[in-house]
């Protein structure tokens, strides 16, 4: 596993994701293949959600060891693994079906599965850090139950999804024989509208969220 690649990826995503997918394109220029060959980026992904979910399991006090190997299985396995299965899915397919091109003099070329899941990792990556980590670390704020824990709370979301949404835009926007891939980008606006309409009936998503992992906020 090339470890110093994963982190060199890691931090382009967060900092310049355009060009973590300038080098995926050299790599399908030597390797043939889109996709990733190398394991370690989802590893590592799964490494630190892992430990995270483990801190807040702590933090908030998981009632056994079991509850808290509970809380760490699942949120590997739903939040990264099934969600991504199924979001990668759902965008391989309308990339194939509605966004492909041909060119009559070229070869024929499909988005392969492992790639979108490839995105959904890449596109994971950030939202981890804004919702795994520093939402750990701000979550006395993020609890209150004012307007402005709120707006605090909320903003942190919609950042994080807004946010993967546009490396996913990037990711299926490095394929050349894809045409509007700006449909990608679409989902950031019914997460504004859900923005405004949280705070204005004054809905906190870290509350909810931790309500429904651990019971009850603390």
């Amino acid at each position: 596993m090339d470890l110093e690649f994963t982190f060199w990826q890691m931090f382009y995503l967060c900092a310049n994701p355009t060009k973590v997918y300038r080098a995926i394109s050299w790599h399908k220029q030597t390797k043939n293949q889109w996709a990733r060959d190398d394991p370690a980026f989802v590893a590592i992904i799964i490494f630190f959600i892992a430990v995270s979910s483990l801190a807040f399991a702590v933090a908030f006090r998981a009632e056994s060891f079991v509850n808290m190997l509970y809380i760490m299985a699942s949120t590997v396995l739903l939040d990264f693994l099934t969600v991504g299965f199924i979001v990668a899915t759902i965008c391989w397919w309308i990339a194939n079906k509605k966004l492909r091109v041909q060119g009559v003099h070229s070869v024929e070329q499909e988005v392969e599965w492992l790639y979108a899941f490839d995105i959904h990792c890449n596109s994971f990556f950030p939202l981890f850090l804004m919702l795994y980590v520093l939402q750990y670390f701000c979550l006395p704020a993020l609890l209150t139950g004012g307007f402005f824990g709120t707006f605090l709370s909320n903003i942190l979301y919609t950042l994080a999804f807004s946010y993967y949404f546009h490396v996913t835009a990037l990711g299926y926007g490095a394929l050349p024989f894809l045409k509007d891939t700006s449909f990608f980008y679409y989902p950031v606006s019914i997460i504004a509208l859900l923005f405004l309409i949280s705070l204005l009936f004054n809905f906190n998503f870290c509350i909810f969220v931790m309500n429904c992992y651990f019971g009850a906020s603390k």
